[in-house]
């Protein structure tokens, strides 16, 4: 590990920071708003006129004969209907039964789990009712063991149904306690694993590999890691497996990972005195992981054609064979561009063009959908946003659709993750450069839920 203050690469600020480094101004901004639920009604929800029941019948006039010849017995037989009534009322008991709310016991050597037995349901005030052909943000409604921190510059993994939230900071410090998130439930638990734990890590990656989380680098604090760490998601044990002594890459952190054909493929970040644009392989094929597993080794990657500048808190996306960079920052300059590298010919390409719209970017995010990479958030080097672009990997340019989305968005934030599934964009924490948040938004495909089927297209010039 390196204790390096990092100078060139913005960081996201934490009071466990040696020598924090400030938050990019943000006039006007005001601070995120309490949590809030939505709700969904009908927009043509129609009311029916009640009709009586079959067996309620009305009685016909009786003629004034018929009424006073049968006066005295109707008398004594409604008095003897009265009387069994009393009598049945006043016999009768009202039975009310109880339900108990199931205690979670305390655990020991830790502050006690908050755990929320029911959703907060949403409420009307929030959001217009939902048109059926356009996406949609509201927030969830989530239950269960929620996280007992706010979330930022931490990793959200996508396992089957179930996102596997891992590190990350909140005011206080960075955390290894692990949650997992049901995309289908919404529902948080929290996991006891076993084994050889990282230490509490901000800024990292986590990369996916034969249903193991692979996790790289990171850092707390002034403290840097070049430090490898293997979750079993099966078996929830921590593994550090056995790495090649030689060569290396540096300690480092806010920078990316994709995996393909068996190699974890780090690019940029910054490793405490500055910002870097090198690329780096770590072989992961050979059971990762496992005590019998050969010594995992990294490699260098000399790459062909005009590199991207140095940066950090970029985003990274395998595209079929092409690995896509999309914005970031060297603390100096906060980018616009975006680069494309082909992991077989190892050709970086530039595809910005004169006259197309740009837009910076960093400590964003970038998911692939379909022919599409959702890019939200981030910060533009003077303040947070709440703003969806969709980059066209067709056209290879940036797509504003305003129009096409409605709902209450999240609030202007960084250091957030997002993770797809099924058809739905999710959104988890982040930080506005006062408040870290604990939130969880959904962006409802709708119209676009078709996108996500889409996986054969030409990525153009790269």
């Amino acid at each position: 590990m390196s204790t390096r203050n990092l100078t060139n690469v913005p960081e996201e600020s934490s009071s466990q920071d040696t020598n924090p480094a400030p938050v990019p101004p943000s006039p006007g901004l005001a601070t995120s708003p309490a949590p809030s639920t939505l709700t969904f009604s009908s927009a043509t929800g129609s009311s029916r006129a009640a009709r009586k029941p079959a067996s309620v019948r009305t009685l016909g006039r009786a003629s004034s004969e018929q009424l006073s010849a049968g006066s005295s017995s109707t008398v004594k037989r409604a008095t003897s209907v009265s009387a069994a009534s009393q009598t049945s009322s006043s016999s009768s008991k009202t039975v009310r039964a109880t339900a108990s709310v199931p205690q979670v016991p305390p655990v020991p050597d830790r502050p006690v789990q908050k755990y929320r037995l029911n959703p907060r349901l949403p409420h009307d005030k929030d959001a217009e009712p939902a048109p059926s052909t356009i996406m949609y943000w509201s927030r969830a409604s989530v239950w269960g063991a929620i996280p007992m921190r706010t979330m930022r510059a931490h990793t959200m993994t996508l396992v089957d149904t179930t996102a596997w939230l891992i590190g990350g900071c909140d005011d206080k410090d960075s955390s290894k306690d692990l949650y997992c998130f049901n995309t289908e439930t919404m529902q948080w638990t929290h996991h006891d694993t076993v084994g050889d734990f990282p230490p509490p890590s901000r800024a990292h990656t986590t990369t996916f590999f034969e249903r193991k989380l692979i996790v790289c680098g990171g850092g707390l604090g002034s403290t840097y890691y070049d430090t490898v760490y293997v979750l079993d998601t099966t078996t929830r044990r921590w593994s550090r497996p056995h790495i090649a002594p030689n060569p290396s890459p540096a300690p480092r952190r806010a920078h990316s990972a994709v995996c393909y054909r068996g190699k974890v493929w780090v690019f940029g970040g910054g490793n405490g005195l500055t910002a870097l644009n090198d690329v780096w392989t770590l072989d992961v094929s050979n059971n990762a992981g496992a005590s019998t597993s050969k010594p995992m080794r990294w490699e260098e990657v000399q790459t062909f054609g005009v590199k991207p500048g140095a940066r950090g808190y970029h985003t990274a996306n395998l595209v079929g064979n092409v690995m896509v960079i999309i914005g970031g920052s060297d603390s100096k300059e906060c980018f616009t561009d975006v680069w494309c590298l082909n992991l077989d010919t190892l050709v970086w390409t530039s595809t910005m063009k004169p006259g197309q719209p740009s837009h910076k970017r960093l400590a964003h995010t970038a998911t692939q959908v379909g022919s599409y990479i959702f890019v939200m958030g981030g910060h533009t080097s003077t303040e947070y946003v709440s703003e969806l672009l969709l980059y066209d990997l067709v056209s290879l340019q940036y797509e504003l659709r305003p129009h096409m989305v409605l709902g209450k968005p999240p609030s202007a934030r960084g250091y957030h993750e997002t993770i797809l599934a099924d058809s739905r964009l999710f959104l988890f924490g982040g930080f506005n450069g006062y408040t870290a948040f604990d939130d969880v938004h959904i962006l409802d495909l709708a119209a676009g839920a078709y996108l996500p089927q889409v996986t054969s297209f030409s990525m153009g010039s790269a």
